[in-house]
């Protein structure tokens, strides 16, 4: 059953129960009220009654119309059961309680009898016959009933029966149908929701968003669902792009691996003819085979760390920075014996993971030994900013430095050189990994100049010399004296 007739039903069983209630509360108050009346008038006539001490039955005591005026039917009983009066056409029923109070023996009451298909309402009272009742002793004791008729107010409670009837049964209708109407205008949102949840099943169209109506529980539930459908567009959106660059990634090394492999397979079918080749050419070979063997190693290494991507690469903990690169100084010193590595390293923490970050620097480092002239001098700086290199270079062509970053790009500067155009990629994206951003520019003086701009923590100046001094990248904690204001530029 759809939502909107439960909510109808619903609607209409909580009000059709409400309504009979009032209805039933109603329809006793009525009644008790008008049978309250009835008894108020017969009470007033008995007291009339009561306090007449000549009681002659030919002409009783007179009740105004506004007490009720006379009973309609009123009859004197004695003991045994003998009718000494009676007034009216009907006889009253004669019941024990009724000869007891006859007999002296009980009091004042008033019940409901039936006389010849009609509803009396009747009282009984115990009273004193005079003398005057022809062979009766006088002060004989004796029963008076007085009775009224209950057919005017039945005919009340029946037309009001009716009507009540009738009242229930329209508000239960009118109640449902509110109901189905307020539910259609309450429900309408929801339904909303799930036309456009079916629409972007069949079209796959994120950009769909709902209307708010209201500031309400409702309201909410559509503010939240396009919340939830902003960020599925935007998750899509990242996917597509990982997805874009994933394939650009194969297509671009498929491109750059064809001509190592190539120049690989090259070699080895010559060697394997088997022709006449001197000890000169064939060492000439071979070394160009290590070197393309090794130029495409260093390829696959560079691939499979950019294919990674956003991918955890270990424990993130607070790095001190600047051990970091005094240790990729010393791998640069070895690897590139004739550059002169200037350093100025500030005690500085980085949160990050080491080992990303070493590789970040390594590769900074080996891009500017590769581009600086023999006995050249890099210079390396690591302060609160993050990490900056400086080569004494050619510099960079200024329509090549927003390219620089981009997988597989080299330069005019770096053609002709070994390399697979994916160093500075990498810097980028480990930099951008860890809150940063990777830059490059000229130098005023010539030369280019590479930042890692990191989120750093300074080493605070009472940290203790053994702690500055101590060797590997083990983290400081606050307790040793950090400031904890980061700095991210």
């Amino acid at each position: 059953m759809p939502l909107r007739r439960r909510i109808g039903l619903a609607a209409a069983a909580a009000v059709g129960v409400a309504v009979v209630m009032a209805a039933a509360v109603c329809y006793l108050v009525v009644r008790d009220q008008l049978r309250s009346n009835l008894d108020g008038s017969l009470r007033a006539e008995a007291a009339e009654v009561l306090h007449s001490h000549n009681l002659t039955f030919n002409d009783l005591p007179y009740v105004p119309p506004s007490s009720g005026g006379p009973a309609p039917y009123a009859q004197v009983v004695a003991s045994g059961s003998k009718i000494l009066f009676a007034s009216g056409r009907l006889a009253l029923p004669i019941t024990p309680a009724t000869l007891s109070a006859a007999g002296g023996h009980g009091g004042m009451f008033l019940s409901d009898v039936t006389v010849g298909g009609s509803d009396l309402r009747e009282i009984t009272i115990p009273v004193t016959v005079n003398e005057q009742f022809g062979q009766v002793p006088a002060q004989v004791p004796a029963a008076l009933q007085l009775a009224r008729p209950l057919g005017g107010i039945d005919s009340i409670l029946s037309n009001l029966r009716l009507v009540l009837l009738l009242l229930c049964a329209l508000g239960i209708a009118l109640a449902a149908a509110l109901g189905r109407f307020a539910a259609r205008r309450v429900l309408s949102p929801l339904a909303e929701v799930a036309d456009t949840a079916q629409q972007i099943g069949e079209t796959d169209d994120l950009s769909l968003r709902l209307r708010i109506h209201a500031d309400d529980e409702v309201g909410q539930l559509a503010t939240n669902f396009n919340s939830m459908l902003a960020r599925l567009e935007s998750s899509r959106a990242e996917l597509d792009e990982s997805v874009r660059a994933q394939r650009q990634l194969v297509a671009d090394a498929s491109h750059e691996l064809r001509t190592p492999v190539t120049s690989l397979r090259t070699n080895v079918e010559v060697l394997l003819a088997g022709g006449v080749l001197d000890d000169e050419d064939r060492q000439r070979l071979l070394a160009d085979m290590v070197e393309q063997s090794e130029e495409l190693s260093a390829l696959v290494g560079d691939l499979i760390e950019l294919a990674r991507g956003d991918e955890p690469h270990g424990e993130v903990d607070d790095v001190r920075l600047d051990r970091v690169v005094e240790e990729s100084i010393a791998r640069a010193r070895r690897n590139a014996p004739e550059i002169t590595f200037a350093s100025q390293l500030d005690p500085v923490l980085v949160e990050g993971v080491p080992e990303r970050l070493e590789r970040a620097v390594n590769n900074l480092l080996d891009n500017a030994s590769r581009h600086s002239p023999p006995g050249g001098t890099v210079e390396v700086t690591v302060d609160d900013a993050g990490v900056r290199v400086r080569d004494h270079g050619t510099g960079i062509d200024p329509a090549e430095l927003p390219l620089v970053f981009d997988r597989f790009f080299r330069g005019a500067n770096s053609r002709g050189r070994q390399g697979s155009g994916l160093g500075l990629a990498i810097v980028r994206q480990v930099t951008e990994q860890h809150g940063g951003r990777a830059t490059a520019a000229n130098a005023a003086n010539g030369g280019a100049v590479f930042t890692l701009e990191l989120p750093t923590v300074r080493v605070g100046d009472d940290l203790p010399e053994a702690d500055l001094a101590a060797d590997g990248p083990e983290p400081v904690t606050a307790q040793s004296g950090l400031d904890r204001d980061r700095h991210l530029f």
